[in-house]
C-alpha cells in the first residue's frame, strides 16, 4: 500500500509536467522550444553526429597521413569521418551549424539528405545554404513557423526594400524592387493576396516612393490607402488614360538620362543601359510603383471598342514592364487569375516578371502560368496549399530558387492608418495630379460638454 501512494505522489506531478509540456508544444511551439526542444535536440545531435553522418552516406575517406596515424596508434581500422563542424548556435527557432566539406563533396549531397537528418535530430525541416566554396550551413528549424508567424525582431530592410512575410526556414521575405523589379503575385479569393499586397503598401509608406494603383474593383482593394497613394484608377477607363501618362512619365525620365550622359536624342530606348539610379541625387526622380489589382479586368472585353482599349493598355503595361526599371518604375501586378486566355499579350507580360508569388488558387492552369517556368516541384507545393492557411504562398523569381513564405495579419485598419501617417510623404508628380484621389476629410470628434455640479441650496 506504501509503495502504491509513493508512485502516484511521485506520478502525478510527472503527468503534470507531461502534459504542460505537450500543451506548450501544441499552442506556444515557440516557449517549448527554448526550453525542452532546444536542449534535446543539441544532446540528440552531439552524441550521433558522427553514426548519422556515416548512416547518410556523407562521410569520407580520411586523409593518408592520418590513416598512417590511426594505424601506428590504435593498431584499429581506418574508418570514414564526417565534415569538419563548427559551433553550434542556438536561435529563437532551431540551430545553425556550419561545415566544411572533405574533398569530392558537395552542398547538393546534404540537401538530398536533408530529410534524412531531420528526422535523426528530431527537428521540424533541415535546410541547406552554401556561405562559401568548400562551407556550408545546415540550418534547423525546430517546429513550424508558418503556423503561427511572428516576424524577427531584426531585420535588415533599406531603401525599396520591404519585409513582407516569413520563409519556412525561419528568415525574412523581403521585397526588393531594387533585385526583382516586377512582380506578379496570383491568388483566389480569402488566399491572402490582399494581406500580401498591404503589407507591401504600408512598407513604402514611410519612403520617398510615389504608389500608384489600378484598381478595377471599384477601388475597395486600395482606396483605403487613397491618403498615400499619388494617382488611383478604380475602372479600365481610367486606367486607359493613366496608362499613357505613366509610359509619357517613364519616356521623359529616359530624355533625362540622355541629357545628362550626352546621349543623342534620337537614341532608342532599349539601347540605354544605364538607369536613374546614376544620376545626381538632386536630380534624380522619386521612384513610382504601380500596383494592378485583378489584371484580369484589363484583359476582358465585351465590344469591339473594349477590344481596342484592352489591347492598347496590355501594349502600354509591357513597355512599362519591359522598360520601367531603368526610370525607377516598377510593377506589382495581382489577380485571382491568369492565363494564356486571357487574350494577346498575358503571355508576353508574365515574361517580363521577374518575381512570383502564388496563394492558393482555384486551378493548376494559374499555378503553372506562375511556377512553371520556374520549377515543376513549386507547382506541386502552391496547388497543395490548404484553405485553412490564408497567407500562405510560394514565392520564387526565373533564377529557379523558391519557397513557402506566409504572410503576418494586418488589419486594414492599421495598414490604412499608417497610409494617412504617411500622406504627407506622398510625392507630388505633375503629370498625375488629375489621378490624384480624393481624400475624404475625417470628421473631428469633439468631446461631449462638461456638467459641472451645482451646489445645493434651500
Amino acid at each position: 500500500m506504501s509503495d502504491l501512494s509513493t508512485l502516484l505522489e511521485v506520478g502525478g506531478p510527472v503527468a503534470a509536467l507531461g502534459g504542460g509540456a505537450a500543451y506548450a508544444r501544441a499552442k506556444h511551439p515557440a516557449a517549448y522550444w527554448s526550453t525542452v526542444g532546444l536542449p534535446a535536440s543539441m544532446v540528440r545531435l552531439l552524441s550521433s553526429y558522427g553514426s548519422v553522418m556515416e548512416a547518410c552516406g556523407l562521410t569520407v575517406t580520411p586523409s593518408r597521413l592520418r590513416a598512417l596515424a590511426v594505424k601506428a596508434m590504435t593498431q584499429r581500422e581506418v574508418r570514414t569521418v564526417p565534415p569538419r563542424r563548427g559551433l553550434i548556435r542556438p536561435t529563437t527557432t532551431g540551430l545553425r551549424l556550419r561545415l566544411r566539406l572533405a574533398p569530392g563533396q558537395e552542398p547538393a549531397d546534404f540537401a538530398a539528405s536533408a530529410e534524412r537528418l531531420r528526422h535523426a535530430w528530431g527537428v521540424h525541416a533541415v535546410y541547406v545554404t552554401t556561405v562559401k566554396p568548400g562551407v556550408i550551413e545546415l540550418r534547423l528549424v525546430g517546429y513550424d513557423v508558418l503556423r503561427r508567424v511572428r516576424m524577427p525582431r531584426k531585420i535588415a530592410s533599406g531603401f525599396l526594400k520591404v519585409p513582407v512575410a516569413l520563409r519556412e526556414d525561419a528568415t525574412p521575405f523581403i521585397r526588393d524592387y531594387r533585385t526583382i523589379p516586377h512582380q506578379l503575385t496570383l491568388g483566389s479569393t480569402l488566399s491572402g493576396k490582399s494581406m500580401y499586397l498591404r503589407h507591401l503598401i504600408t512598407g513604402l509608406a514611410p519612403q520617398p516612393v510615389a504608389l500608384v494603383g489600378i484598381d478595377c474593383k471599384r477601388g475597395v482593394e486600395l482606396a483605403p490607402f487613397a491618403s498615400r497613394l499619388s494617382a488611383l484608377a478604380t475602372d479600365p477607363e481610367q486606367a486607359a488614360e493613366l496608362l499613357p501618362v505613366l509610359v509619357k512619365e517613364m519616356e521623359d525620365r529616359y530624355d533625362l538620362i540622355k541629357a545628362r550622359q550626352g546621349i543623342a536624342h534620337d537614341t532608342p530606348d532599349e539601347e540605354i543601359t544605364s538607369d536613374v539610379w546614376g544620376l545626381p541625387e538632386h536630380e534624380r526622380p522619386v521612384p513610382v510603383v504601380l500596383f494592378v489589382d485583378e489584371v484580369a479586368e484589363l484583359f476582358m472585353v465585351a465590344t469591339k471598342k473594349d477590344e481596342e482599349r484592352r489591347d492598347e493598355m496590355v501594349t502600354q503595361l509591357i513597355r512599362l514592364a519591359q522598360l520601367g526599371r531603368a526610370a525607377g518604375i516598377y510593377l506589382e501586378v495581382c489577380g485571382q487569375r491568369f492565363g494564356a486566355e486571357l487574350g494577346k499579350g498575358a503571355t508576353m507580360l508574365r515574361a517580363q516578371l521577374t518575381g512570383r508569388v502564388c496563394h492558393r488558387v482555384n486551378d493548376e492552369a494559374s499555378a503553372k502560368m506562375a511556377l512553371g517556368d520556374i520549377a515543376p516541384e513549386a507547382v506541386y507545393a502552391a496547388c497543395s496549399i490548404a484553405p485553412e492557411r490564408p497567407g500562405l504562398a510560394v514565392a520564387g523569381d526565373t533564377s529557379g530558387g523558391w519557397s513557402r513564405i506566409r504572410t503576418p495579419y494586418l488589419s486594414l485598419a492599421d495598414a490604412a492608418e499608417t497610409c494617412r501617417k504617411s500622406a504627407h510623404l506622398a510625392p507630388s508628380l505633375p503629370s498625375l495630379k488629375p489621378f490624384r484621389p480624393d481624400v475624404p476629410v475625417r470628421p473631428v470628434e469633439t468631446a461631449a460638454p462638461v456638467v459641472l455640479p451645482h451646489p445645493v441650496t434651500d
